[in-house]
């Protein structure tokens, strides 16, 4: 969006704005008035009427969103976390907190959302995944890399601190696998690692040309109880723990000798709480990865008969989905976020495994009560 056209509109809400909202419309005027300076260099917002960050979540129904909003408004306050979405949410999540309607395409409704609520971080969860990503490319560049592009103008114009998920999919063939180092030949041949690979460098590029506060995590699988996966690579190490419980047979479809990168939802959303809360001082690069716990179909079905010594499982590998993760990491290598903002993991296979049986037998549980 042209640099005019955005300090029209930042006008146009400062007339009847605060005095900072003013006073920010000016700077950002001065910086434009030298081409040696650049319009939006951010700054924490000074005229917040709270200790705490207002924060909103896009695309906040998915698998990360409500349970990233649970955790941060039981630090923040409840009115202070607002999930967003395209979708109608279901009863307990629309009266746990606030929820708003928003498009991430839509410019004009988005910049309003952060106006009216005076937002100063935004997570963007919003994102087509890999699987559903390669079945309808339009939908995926529209959503990934469009949607990504109005969330950056909006982050930089009112110096919101901005969180962008990545993902193992930024990686390709040509990546090292095992592990994976953070600065590597990346290549993804999906549209969905392209396009993550779009987000942390433009993201990046915000940082260094504007003064973004940007901040991107490569998160691993994301393994949870809670949520039904949204069309990834990793699904079937989510798929398979409702499999087992409710049937005792699963079909996989990836490879049993498919090691992947994997985490479980606690750890993940912990890991984004603790990055975003990291002075920005301590933060050597803008882009981490973090690393949990990696292994293959046979280890995980190894692990679950443990406990569930019936467990049966057949492989129906599809073509699509195998040659996707057989182009990603088997680990993620981590050291630089453990080092600069003290990362840690705390579940490995076994623990994972006994919390996602022990989640999901509960709620089959109440479940069949009612």
């Amino acid at each position: 969006m042209p640099v005019m056209q955005l300090l029209r509109g930042a006008v146009k809400h400062a007339g009847s704005g605060p005095r900072c909202s003013v006073q920010r419309v000016i700077s950002a005027a001065r910086g434009v008035s030298s081409s040696s300076r650049h319009f939006g260099k951010t700054h924490p917002p000074s005229c917040a009427d709270t200790d705490h960050p207002k924060v909103l979540i896009t695309g906040g129904l998915g698998q990360l969103g409500v349970g990233l909003a649970k955790l941060l408004r039981r630090r923040f306050g409840k009115n202070n976390v607002i999930l967003s979405d395209i979708r109608k949410p279901p009863n307990h999540v629309y009266h746990n907190g606030p929820f708003i309607f928003s498009d991430i395409l839509d410019y004009k409704n988005l910049r309003e959302i952060v106006v009216n609520n005076n937002i100063s971080w935004l997570v963007h969860y919003s994102a087509v995944l890999s699987a559903v990503g390669e079945n309808n490319v339009a939908l995926a560049k529209e959503v990934n890399i469009t949607g990504l592009h109005n969330i950056l103008d909006i982050a930089t114009e009112h110096g919101l601190r901005l969180f962008v998920p990545s993902t193992i999919g930024a990686f390709g063939p040509s990546s090292p696998r095992d592990p994976a180092p953070e600065l590597c030949v990346q290549r993804p041949r999906t549209i969905y690692g392209v396009s993550k690979v779009h987000a942390e460098l433009m993201g990046e590029y915000y940082h260094h040309r504007y003064g973004l506060d940007f901040r991107c995590l490569r998160y691993p699988g994301i393994i949870s109880a809670d949520s039904q996966p949204g069309g990834g690579t990793t699904d079937y190490a989510v798929q398979i723990f409702h499999a087992a419980v409710k049937t005792g047979c699963f079909e996989c479809n990836l490879r049993s000798d498919t090691r992947l990168p994997m985490m479980y939802i606690d750890d993940c959303l912990r890991a984004t709480l603790e990055f975003l809360e990291a002075p920005a001082e301590s933060l050597l690069s803008r882009t981490y990865n973090i690393n949990a716990t990696s292994f293959t179909p046979h280890d995980l079905v190894r692990e679950l008969q443990k406990t569930l010594p019936v467990l049966k499982i057949t492989y129906n590998v599809d073509p699509v989905l195998q040659a996707i993760a057989d182009g990603w990491p088997m680990a993620l290598e981590d050291g630089a976020a453990r080092r600069d903002w003290g990362w840690k993991h705390e579940y490995d296979l076994s623990e994972l495994v006994r919390t996602m049986l022990t989640h999901i037998s509960t709620g089959n549980q109440l479940a069949q009560a009612y």
